[in-house]
């Protein structure tokens, strides 16, 4: 994490996050980096629909035709916060950490998506085998390698 903050103060970048399964781990764990005040102005933890729809903004038709864990709720999640935070970068997370099946979808099924300037990345990832924190723990994980990945400092993933 460290590497990411001092990558986007040497890039005078600015990041945001809109979280679900995650309940706030990725800007908890951006919190835990000294003077992270300078890239990352703040962000929304939606657990309940309502949350995604009245607070993020997530439209109630995306969230009727397609369940709040989809690539589409991801997209409007980062999208939004980006524009509701200014920042040049909206970073989101949803889905399903387990243990219950929930939309239909399977334990592990996460959605993430990374918005920087007009480019939307949104990645599905099923990590299975994992409980709950383990799941939560590598999809933030993952998420800060690519986020380091699209700002041209990692190769991509094979």
């Amino acid at each position: 994490m460290q590497q990411l903050v001092d990558l986007l103060k040497e890039r005078e970048l600015t990041v945001s996050g809109c979280e679900s399964l995650t309940a706030g781990l990725f800007m908890s764990s951006l919190g835990n980096i000294p003077s992270v005040s300078k890239v990352f102005k703040g962000g929304i933890v939606t657990y309940w629909n309502e949350a995604k729809t009245g607070v993020a903004q997530v439209s109630p038709q995306t969230v009727d035709r397609y369940g709040v864990v989809s690539c589409q709720c991801a997209y409007e999640m980062a999208h939004n916060v980006r524009r509701i935070f200014a920042t040049d970068i909206g970073v989101s997370f949803t889905g399903n950490a387990g243990p219950d099946v929930m939309e239909g979808k399977p334990a592990g099924l996460v959605y993430t998506c990374i918005e920087i300037g007009d480019q939307a990345n949104v990645y599905e990832d099923l990590i299975r085998e994992r409980s709950r924190n383990e799941v939560r723990n590598e999809i933030v994980r993952l998420t800060v390698e690519r986020i380091k990945e699209l700002l041209g400092v990692l190769p991509a993933e094979n």
